[in-house]
């Protein structure tokens, strides 16, 4: 047997970006020919792709693009601002919603009341590859028009 264990580098198609990697190979001597028995490729630990850092601004004007798919009016959407783990609360039912199923169940009805946010007050935080910005909105909706309720007799 014999290996071949080094460092190597390469660009990103995309975007230009050069990435280290480390490789191994683990030869065997096999039916008359040098041929692979083990294989190992992978970004170097130091070199794990994260985000490039963003900005509390940045981060507000997420609500921004998710408050302009609300404007839509279609539940697919504003759900595809979700990730795919993401967790939606709902507003106006007691149903979290886990999934993405869910959550474009919850905006189709939701939608429905064309609401708009703004934000009133809130705080960011922001982390490797995460942010949060948590506090409080409000909603302005269309006005519903209920049926009208008829006399009962007495």
């Amino acid at each position: 047997w014999c290996s071949d264990v080094d460092i190597y580098e390469f660009t990103m198609g995309a975007t230009g970006k050069k990435v280290r990697g480390r490789y191994s190979y683990v030869y065997v001597f096999e039916d008359g020919e040098w041929k692979i028995n083990h294989h190992h490729s992978s970004i170097m630990p130091e070199g794990i792709v994260t985000a490039e850092p963003i900005t509390e601004t940045e981060v507000r004007s997420l609500f921004d693009l998710w408050n302009d798919a609300l404007a839509t009016k279609d539940p697919e959407q504003v759900a595809k601002r979700y990730s795919k783990a993401g967790v939606l609360l709902p507003t106006v039912s007691d149903v979290p919603r886990t999934d993405y199923p869910g959550i474009v169940d919850y905006f189709t009805n939701f939608l429905k009341l064309e609401p708009q946010g703004e934000i009133e007050s809130g705080n960011v935080i922001v982390g490797t590859n995460w942010a949060q910005d948590a506090g409080i909105y409000e909603f302005t909706m269309k006005a519903v028009l209920l049926p009208p309720v008829s006399d009962v007799p007495r």
